[in-house]
């Protein structure tokens, strides 16, 4: 009942900081002076006003940049984005160079790349013009008060002492709005459209298709009826995957750092140097040799051979072939790529969890001794209680890390296997794909840019969802406090 007492009250604090902060803009429009009513047009009136000269140079430069790029620029893509372009790129006689040359073509990329661009400048600017007119209005305050107003020295000051974290702050967001959220709008975006390898801009327009491809990719039937069973093979397989590979290396870490750490076990730091060495070799490299290794006609199909294990599960109906396709045919890839995965990712989970080990409370374990608790007790109600307490949050960012692990399903099976589901073919996914390896093929090699779009929601969708729920039962004071 608490917890969701609180989580009622964080959601009525942010609509009320909300709505507070347009209610101070309109205290500001209402009871400001000339000058802050004059900061509606040209934004550096309240600070010129009180000698704040530099200041409002800046925020006047920012303002006539916003309105050049408004005037100059915006227009000629926002008015087009309707539709993302109607004249198409085709080659046209130059009677002066006497050579074809391209026409006046619109490229639809470049209106729906310059029209987000133009869409978050102006949210921006909205809120920056908002802001700009409470300040002025404290600033009138201020001087009304006779309070003390900042030099653009001591303003500076500031903004390197006391709000030093704004200034930290500014330039990661700045990273964040320019190379993660346009991005993200894009390829929000491109999902409504139609573009794909037969509308690929410049040379053809593509434009917007409404529900279409999510219409297609579950199942709505028409050309691309097998997107709606490709996606849920894939996605089933994905999840399966990140399920293995998630907690088969972090307990097989956590063992192996017991085992490690357990005083009985002769030459500890040998055994934990030699698999600190796998860390060490580059992953690319370890998955491409472990591909040779397992390749039909590679080492382990030789020797397994020679020894006759190939011949034994013949002659048994669990193989087919001459060889065993460890790399090659659903379910054995499948079974090989966690095994794979197994041998890569404990040395990880293992350095952590030694960390975390060499802090575990000692006057709790010594007690549960004490008590004739053995050591499964001891391992079941304080060793995996702390380190899940601990790692807990590693434990979630490292599933939605597998849900997105490009490079052991792609170095493994690329150029390897082949699948023979003629309606997984049709889709250009395969049995061993995760959505981000599908999502990758159809990007790189089909140009498919619009399903493409529409499995990155969906994986953005899935982790978001995931991530959300799990950091919220995982963490919190609650749970320390449970723990403790």
């Amino acid at each position: 009942m608490a917890a969701t007492t609180k989580k009622t009250n964080k959601v009525s604090d942010f609509f009320k900081s909300i709505g507070n902060y347009f209610g101070s803009f309109a205290e500001a429009v209402a009871k400001g002076d000339i000058f802050v009513k004059l900061s509606l047009i040209w934004a550096g009136a309240g600070y010129a006003r009180r000698k704040q000269f530099i200041r409002s140079l800046l925020v006047t430069l920012f303002e006539a940049a916003v309105i050049a790029y408004s005037v100059l620029v915006a227009p000629q893509y926002i008015s087009k984005f309707h539709n993302l372009g109607e004249v198409q790129m085709e080659m046209v006689f130059d009677i002066n160079t006497m050579k074809n040359v391209p026409n006046d073509y619109d490229d639809s990329f470049q209106i729906l790349l310059f029209s987000v661009i133009s869409i978050i400048v102006w949210a921006v600017f909205f809120f920056f013009w908002i802001s700009n007119v409470i300040n002025a209005y404290k600033l009138q305050r201020k001087a009304e008060k006779g309070e003390h107003i900042n030099t653009f020295k001591e303003d500076i000051s500031d903004y390197l002492n006391e709000k030093f974290h704004i200034t930290l702050l500014s330039v990661p967001v700045l990273g964040i709005v320019l190379f993660s959220i346009v991005p993200i709008f894009i390829l929000i975006l491109v999902a409504f459209t139609n573009y794909d390898q037969e509308h690929m801009a410049p040379t053809a327009l593509f434009t917007w298709t409404g529900l279409t491809n999510f219409i297609n990719l579950f199942g709505g039937g028409g050309m691309t009826v097998t997107f709606g069973y490709s996606f849920v093979r894939v996605l089933g397989w994905t999840l399966v995957w990140a399920f293995f590979a998630t907690f088969t290396t972090y307990f097989g870490g956590i063992l192996l750092a017991l085992f490690l750490n357990n005083k009985r076990t002769k030459l500890a730091k040998l055994w934990r140097s030699l698999f600190v060495v796998t860390i060490a070799v580059p992953q690319f490299v370890s998955l491409l040799l472990v591909r040779n290794f397992f390749a039909n006609n590679g080492i382990a199909n030789t020797m397994l051979a020679n020894i006759g294990v190939t011949e034994f599960l013949q002659n048994i109906g669990m193989l087919s072939y001459d060889y065993i396709p460890f790399l090659s045919a659903p379910g054995w890839a499948h079974v090989t790529i966690i095994m794979v995965n197994i041998w890569i990712g404990i040395p990880y989970q293992m350095l952590i969890a030694t960390g975390v080990l060499s802090n575990l409370p000692a006057d709790q374990i010594e007690s549960a001794r004490i008590d004739g608790a053995n050591a499964g007790q001891i391992f079941r109600h304080i060793t995996m209680p702390y380190v899940l307490f601990v790692t807990g949050p590693a434990l979630v960012t490292d599933f939605v890390k597998n849900i997105n692990n490009f490079n052991v399903i792609y170095l493994l099976t690329q150029d390897v296997f082949t699948t023979t589901d003629q309606y997984l073919a049709n889709s250009q996914a395969k049995e061993v794909d995760l959505l981000v390896t599908w999502l990758f093929r159809l990007t790189q090699e089909y140009y498919n840019y619009k399903m493409a779009s529409v499995i990155g929601i969906c994986v953005f969708v899935i982790c978001a969802v995931f991530t959300l729920v799990a950091f919220n039962l995982m963490t919190g004071k609650d749970k320390e406090e449970v723990y403790n």
